[in-house]
């Protein structure tokens, strides 16, 4: 069975990459391009190649995907990058991992394609972040996932409330605590096609806030929370 898949895209001007990301998706998948205050047009321009723009003006990683899973309606999600660096003619492949099953859960572990794609910088905050998170041994990853996968019920029923950038990292600790089983695929990690950085972990200062986010959020998912549900 072929399932429908809806692809949450968090955007934020990336009118250079929507045409590229928009021509490669696979048949039967939609794109969900959630607007995160663009200038460039970057809503026009989803919207003209057919994906379903979402806007949402609370400006925040976090608060872009969830918007996105509001709006999706096929059982099964992708949430992606919407920069061009992950090649969406990989999707199926992940997809079936989960459909095939048992999986809950799978991440997408960055392999970059050319020195420009990933920032020693950016690799370094990663890998101990991922470090961190295996701590607890109850999830083994070496990256914290541009690209997700899951069923969208379970996912909603995480009750994620991070909407900045600790959001990733929120999912991965809530799924471990609902016992989910989660299992990590290799992506290609491309750079981003206008050949600019990017904005958030193309910097040190960027990758400093992100990294700052999701200790905030690893000390906060400390203390007990709700689980999931199925």
């Amino acid at each position: 069975m072929e399932h429908r898949v809806d692809v949450i895209l968090p955007c934020l001007d990336e009118a250079a990459a929507l045409p590229w990301i928009m021509a490669r998706l696979p048949r039967r998948y939609r794109a969900i391009v959630v607007d995160n205050g663009s200038s460039d047009g970057s809503d026009v321009i989803a919207a003209g190649l057919g994906a379903l723009v979402v806007h949402e003006p609370r400006r925040g990683y976090g608060a872009a995907v969830q918007a996105g899973l509001a709006a999706a309606t096929a059982d099964l999600v992708v949430i992606m990058d919407c920069d061009a660096t992950i090649d969406p003619v990989e999707l199926p492949a992940l997809v079936a991992v989960l459909v095939d099953g048992p999986v809950d859960l799978v991440c997408g572990r960055r392999r970059p394609v050319g020195r420009r794609s990933w920032p020693l910088h950016s690799r370094v905050a990663n890998a101990v972040l991922a470090a961190l998170l295996s701590l607890g041994g109850r999830i083994r990853l070496h990256d914290l996932a541009p690209v997700r996968v899951a069923w969208r019920r379970p996912l909603l029923g995480l009750k994620l409330t991070d909407r900045r950038y600790g959001y990733p990292l929120q999912t991965l600790l809530r799924a471990a605590r609902a016992g989910w089983r989660v299992v990590e695929r290799d992506v290609s990690y491309r750079p981003r096609p206008d050949g600019s950085r990017s904005k958030i972990t193309g910097t040190l200062r960027g990758t400093v806030t992100v990294a700052a986010d999701m200790l905030r959020v690893a000390r906060a998912e400390a203390r007990p929370v709700g689980g999931a549900t199925r």
